[in-house]
């Protein structure tokens, strides 16, 4: 069964292009286009298609607008496709917050080396997230929890493919809080792609502002949002969150997001440690990477370390863990129901590495639970 698209965007020309691409997949029909967000509401009632596509700035209707309504009318899983501006970045992360589920550059050259891996790329997105139910909308003035209130942001205080069934060897799924093992700890990682941004929202204003251990967080994003998106968690956040600079050193209670298009590691010792931001080596594939800061986790803290892999596409993630693993670290992977992509968390639970599955909406007790007691 085909997988069938409409086409949003107030570009004649972007909207035939991306027509273009998506329907040289065997599995995705482009059914229809709009011009608008308002033209793009009506045909989503109308056609129900399986997967939307969406520009962010639209005359008669933005793209972000057009997202809430949809949500509200005829939930369906959105693609923002997004300029690499700042401005650009904080819109998209306000339609993430309206319901979208992913992002891409409008400019496809930006998300791959090739023309031919952009192509795959954009293709094996629309396939994913049309496999999803929508979620709900996130609100920004829903308490983050019953004992915690939202805090006010202090600017100054920083400068600036579908997946198979899980396998048998994945740790069973959850829906209540796992025991707390006891454990002593000094860091708490986490790793996402597809998915991420409101997945890492949804755990880290769970944590107090007097969580006790720095958190280190890397998201597949481009560089031009990351700036955005850790201020953006900062202000929603008890801890504070920042992106990431070079000499960072790690302080408990705060969050340091790895800046994109580079690689984030740890050195120096526990108590002491410090971030090094470089630029890293081309032939690998995700910059950020999650298995990059996870190993050279595992060689400052080895098993002092509680490092959880969220909903993402492909497998990063899973080396670094088993080298936290063999340190004695603990490792938890976000369930298949609540991804957006089931593919990292996967990759980790399916090599048996991840001693729980746990549903999104209890993750940050969970961490809370097994971190602070």
């Amino acid at each position: 069964m085909t997988i069938r698209v409409l086409v949003v965007d107030d570009s004649s020309f972007f909207r035939r292009r991306l027509s273009e691409i998506l329907q040289q997949d065997p599995l995705l029909e482009v059914i229809d286009t709009a011009a608008n967000g308002k033209e793009a509401i009506d045909k989503a009632k109308s056609l129900r298609p399986d997967v939307i596509t969406m520009d962010i700035e639209m005359p008669v209707m933005d793209g972000i607008t057009a997202v809430r309504e949809i949500m509200k009318t005829t939930p369906t899983p959105v693609l923002m496709f997004s300029s690499l501006t700042h401005d650009g970045a904080r819109a998209t992360l306000e339609a993430l917050d309206a319901g979208a589920m992913d992002f891409l550059p409008k400019r496809f050259e930006d998300i791959a080396r090739s023309k031919e891996e952009a192509i795959s790329q954009l293709q094996q997105r629309v396939r994913a997230i049309a496999r999803r139910r929508p979620r709900a909308a996130v609100s920004r003035t829903t308490p983050v929890s019953s004992t915690v209130a939202p805090r006010t942001p202090v600017s100054s205080r920083f400068s600036r493919e579908p997946v198979a069934a899980p396998a048998a060897s994945a740790p069973p799924e959850r829906r209540s809080l796992p025991r707390r093992s006891g454990k002593s700890y000094q860091l708490l990682a986490i790793g996402t792609s597809t998915g991420g941004p409101v997945a890492l929202q949804a755990v880290l204003t769970k944590l107090p502002a007097n969580f006790p251990h720095p958190v280190v967080l890397v998201q597949h994003m481009p560089g031009t949002f990351t700036t955005a998106f850790a201020a953006r968690l900062d202000g929603l956040c008890q801890i504070r969150v920042k992106e990431a600079e070079d000499g960072d050193m790690l302080r408990p209670g705060h969050a340091y997001l790895a800046p994109g298009g580079r690689q984030m590691m740890l050195e120096g010792r526990p108590g002491a440690a410090r971030l090094r931001i470089l630029d890293g080596n081309d032939k690998v594939n995700y910059k950020p990477c999650v298995d990059i800061t996870f190993a050279s986790a595992a060689n400052i803290y080895g098993g002092k370390v509680l490092a959880v892999v969220l909903t993402g596409m492909g497998a990063d993630g899973r080396d670094g863990s088993r080298l936290l693993k063999e340190q004695g670290a603990s490792i938890w992977a976000q369930d298949e129901e609540t991804c957006v992509v089931y593919g990292m968390p996967q990759a980790v639970a399916k090599a048996g590495i991840a001693t729980e599955s746990l549903p999104l909406p209890l993750i940050g007790e969970a961490i809370v639970n097994e971190m602070v007691g």
